[in-house]
Protein backbone atom coordinates (compact mmCIF):
# COMPACT_ATOMS: atom_id res chain seq x y z
CA UNK A 1 0.00 0.00 0.00
CA UNK A 2 2.85 2.30 0.71
CA UNK A 3 4.25 1.46 -1.97
CA UNK A 4 1.23 2.44 -4.44
CA UNK A 5 0.97 5.63 -2.25
CA UNK A 6 4.86 6.65 -3.35
CA UNK A 7 4.46 6.15 -6.78
CA UNK A 8 1.17 7.56 -6.49
CA UNK A 9 3.39 11.09 -5.19
CA UNK A 10 6.04 10.54 -7.90
CA UNK A 11 3.33 10.48 -10.79
CA UNK A 12 1.75 13.33 -9.53
CA UNK A 13 5.20 15.39 -8.81
CA UNK A 14 6.50 14.57 -12.73
CA UNK A 15 3.12 15.66 -13.92
CA UNK A 16 3.64 19.14 -11.83
CA UNK A 17 7.25 19.33 -13.38
CA UNK A 18 5.67 18.88 -17.01
CA UNK A 19 3.35 20.94 -16.33
CA UNK A 20 6.11 23.57 -15.17
CA UNK A 21 8.58 22.68 -18.01
CA UNK A 22 5.88 22.87 -20.56
CA UNK A 23 4.84 26.53 -19.36
CA UNK A 24 8.23 27.65 -18.40
CA UNK A 25 8.80 27.18 -22.44
CA UNK A 26 5.76 28.84 -23.54
CA UNK A 27 6.16 31.39 -21.59
CA UNK A 28 10.44 31.83 -22.81
CA UNK A 29 9.71 31.69 -26.39
CA UNK A 30 6.72 33.48 -26.71
CA UNK A 31 7.22 37.62 -27.27
CA UNK A 32 4.68 39.72 -26.23
CA UNK A 33 3.01 37.91 -23.53
CA UNK A 34 -1.22 37.80 -23.25
CA UNK A 35 -2.50 37.13 -26.05
CA UNK A 36 0.05 36.54 -27.78
CA UNK A 37 0.70 33.05 -25.67
CA UNK A 38 -2.46 31.92 -26.66
CA UNK A 39 -2.08 30.23 -29.99
CA UNK A 40 1.09 28.52 -28.46
CA UNK A 41 -0.55 27.08 -25.10
CA UNK A 42 -3.34 26.14 -27.46
CA UNK A 43 -1.20 23.90 -29.48
CA UNK A 44 0.93 22.47 -26.27
CA UNK A 45 -1.85 21.60 -24.33
CA UNK A 46 -4.43 20.68 -26.40
CA UNK A 47 -2.59 19.63 -29.82
CA UNK A 48 0.61 18.48 -29.06
CA UNK A 49 -0.62 16.81 -25.12
CA UNK A 50 -4.01 16.29 -25.63
CA UNK A 51 -4.32 17.39 -21.82
CA UNK A 52 -7.89 19.43 -22.56
CA UNK A 53 -10.53 19.96 -25.43
CA UNK A 54 -10.78 22.33 -27.34
CA UNK A 55 -13.98 23.58 -25.67
CA UNK A 56 -11.99 23.47 -22.37
CA UNK A 57 -9.48 25.23 -23.54
CA UNK A 58 -11.91 28.16 -24.63
CA UNK A 59 -13.68 28.04 -21.63
CA UNK A 60 -10.43 28.47 -19.34
CA UNK A 61 -9.29 31.06 -21.93
CA UNK A 62 -12.92 33.34 -21.54
CA UNK A 63 -12.16 32.77 -17.16
CA UNK A 64 -8.99 33.76 -17.58
CA UNK A 65 -10.22 37.15 -19.69
CA UNK A 66 -12.94 37.52 -16.95
CA UNK A 67 -10.39 37.93 -13.72
CA UNK A 68 -7.92 40.35 -12.95
CA UNK A 69 -4.37 40.02 -14.20
CA UNK A 70 -2.88 38.55 -17.17
CA UNK A 71 -4.78 36.10 -19.39
CA UNK A 72 -1.61 34.07 -20.10
CA UNK A 73 -0.97 33.43 -16.35
CA UNK A 74 -4.58 32.84 -15.36
CA UNK A 75 -4.88 30.27 -18.00
CA UNK A 76 -1.61 28.36 -17.32
CA UNK A 77 -3.04 28.87 -13.04
CA UNK A 78 -6.57 27.52 -14.05
CA UNK A 79 -5.02 24.74 -16.49
CA UNK A 80 -2.41 23.39 -13.91
CA UNK A 81 -5.27 23.28 -11.44
CA UNK A 82 -7.24 21.63 -13.37
CA UNK A 83 -4.62 18.76 -13.92
CA UNK A 84 -2.90 18.36 -10.91
CA UNK A 85 -5.36 20.47 -8.43
CA UNK A 86 -3.00 23.18 -6.40
CA UNK A 87 0.64 21.75 -7.10
CA UNK A 88 0.04 22.06 -10.70
CA UNK A 89 -1.48 25.86 -10.46
CA UNK A 90 1.75 26.59 -8.99
CA UNK A 91 3.63 25.12 -11.77
CA UNK A 92 1.77 26.62 -14.21
CA UNK A 93 1.64 30.20 -12.91
CA UNK A 94 5.80 29.61 -12.04
CA UNK A 95 6.63 28.26 -15.16
CA UNK A 96 4.74 30.71 -17.24
CA UNK A 97 6.08 33.88 -14.64
CA UNK A 98 9.25 32.62 -14.19
CA UNK A 99 10.98 33.91 -17.98
CA UNK A 100 9.20 36.74 -18.17
CA UNK A 101 10.96 37.96 -14.41
CA UNK A 102 13.93 36.37 -15.50
CA UNK A 103 14.80 38.28 -18.68
CA UNK A 104 13.34 41.61 -17.48
CA UNK A 105 15.49 41.24 -14.28
CA UNK A 106 18.30 41.37 -17.56
CA UNK A 107 16.70 43.94 -19.53
CA UNK A 108 16.08 46.45 -16.02
CA UNK A 109 19.74 46.50 -15.51
CA UNK A 110 21.25 47.54 -18.89
CA UNK A 111 17.58 49.75 -19.85
CA UNK A 112 19.68 52.87 -20.00
CA UNK A 113 22.15 51.61 -22.29
CA UNK A 114 19.22 49.97 -24.44
CA UNK A 115 17.66 52.56 -24.89
CA UNK A 116 20.24 54.99 -26.15
CA UNK A 117 21.05 51.86 -28.68
CA UNK A 118 19.48 52.64 -32.47
CA UNK A 119 19.90 49.04 -33.43
CA UNK A 120 17.80 47.58 -30.18
CA UNK A 121 15.27 50.43 -30.69
CA UNK A 122 14.96 49.00 -34.34
CA UNK A 123 14.90 45.78 -33.27
CA UNK A 124 11.95 46.44 -30.99
CA UNK A 125 10.06 48.06 -33.63
CA UNK A 126 9.70 44.84 -35.64
CA UNK A 127 8.84 43.02 -32.46
CA UNK A 128 5.85 45.03 -31.58
CA UNK A 129 4.84 44.51 -35.19
CA UNK A 130 5.27 40.44 -34.61
CA UNK A 131 3.26 40.59 -31.70
CA UNK A 132 0.89 42.49 -33.49
CA UNK A 133 0.43 39.85 -36.19
CA UNK A 134 0.52 37.14 -32.91
CA UNK A 135 -2.80 38.40 -31.17
CA UNK A 136 -4.67 38.40 -34.66
CA UNK A 137 -3.42 35.00 -35.30
CA UNK A 138 -5.00 34.28 -31.42
CA UNK A 139 -8.23 36.27 -32.14
CA UNK A 140 -8.45 34.17 -35.51
CA UNK A 141 -7.84 30.78 -33.30
CA UNK A 142 -10.47 31.76 -30.71
CA UNK A 143 -13.05 32.74 -33.29
CA UNK A 144 -13.18 29.61 -35.54
CA UNK A 145 -13.34 27.87 -31.93
CA UNK A 146 -15.75 30.22 -30.14
CA UNK A 147 -17.95 31.64 -32.84
CA UNK A 148 -20.30 28.78 -34.32
CA UNK A 149 -23.78 31.12 -36.00
CA UNK A 150 -25.30 33.59 -36.01
CA UNK A 151 -25.75 34.96 -32.80
CA UNK A 152 -21.96 34.31 -32.00
CA UNK A 153 -21.06 36.82 -34.74
CA UNK A 154 -23.69 39.38 -34.12
CA UNK A 155 -21.82 39.23 -30.09
CA UNK A 156 -18.22 39.31 -31.91
CA UNK A 157 -19.51 42.61 -33.70
CA UNK A 158 -21.30 43.83 -31.17
CA UNK A 159 -18.29 43.59 -28.31
CA UNK A 160 -15.53 45.60 -30.71
CA UNK A 161 -18.44 48.26 -31.57
CA UNK A 162 -19.02 48.91 -28.04
CA UNK A 163 -14.88 48.60 -26.83
CA UNK A 164 -13.69 50.26 -29.45
CA UNK A 165 -15.99 52.53 -31.22
CA UNK A 166 -18.14 53.81 -28.14
CA UNK A 167 -15.35 53.29 -25.38
CA UNK A 168 -17.03 51.00 -23.58
CA UNK A 169 -14.60 48.77 -20.13
CA UNK A 170 -13.83 45.88 -21.21
CA UNK A 171 -15.80 44.39 -18.20
CA UNK A 172 -19.38 45.57 -19.31
CA UNK A 173 -18.77 43.75 -22.31
CA UNK A 174 -17.78 40.25 -21.15
CA UNK A 175 -20.94 41.12 -18.44
CA UNK A 176 -23.03 41.29 -21.65
CA UNK A 177 -22.06 38.14 -23.25
CA UNK A 178 -22.64 36.63 -20.08
CA UNK A 179 -26.36 37.73 -19.51
CA UNK A 180 -26.98 36.78 -23.71
CA UNK A 181 -24.85 33.67 -23.15
CA UNK A 182 -27.57 32.87 -19.72
CA UNK A 183 -30.68 34.13 -21.40
CA UNK A 184 -29.95 32.08 -24.53
CA UNK A 185 -29.52 28.61 -22.84
CA UNK A 186 -32.62 29.29 -21.10
CA UNK A 187 -34.49 29.94 -23.95
CA UNK A 188 -33.42 26.78 -25.89
CA UNK A 189 -33.92 25.04 -22.48
CA UNK A 190 -37.80 26.11 -22.20
CA UNK A 191 -38.26 25.76 -26.25
CA UNK A 192 -40.80 23.13 -26.98
CA UNK A 193 -40.05 20.11 -28.85
CA UNK A 194 -41.39 19.46 -32.31
CA UNK A 195 -44.20 17.25 -32.09
CA UNK A 196 -44.51 18.02 -28.71
CA UNK A 197 -48.22 18.26 -27.33
CA UNK A 198 -49.30 21.49 -25.65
Amino acid sequence: MEAVQTQARRDRLQQVFEIFATFFKIGFFTIGGGYAMIPLIKDETVDKKGWISDEDIIDIFAVSESMPGSISVNSATLLGYRLAGFAGAIGGMLGVVLPSFVILSCVAAFASELDANPVITAAFWGIRCCVVGLILHAAIDLIKLSVQDAMGILLVIGTVLLVVGANVHAIFAIAIGLVVGIVRSLLSTNKPTKGARA
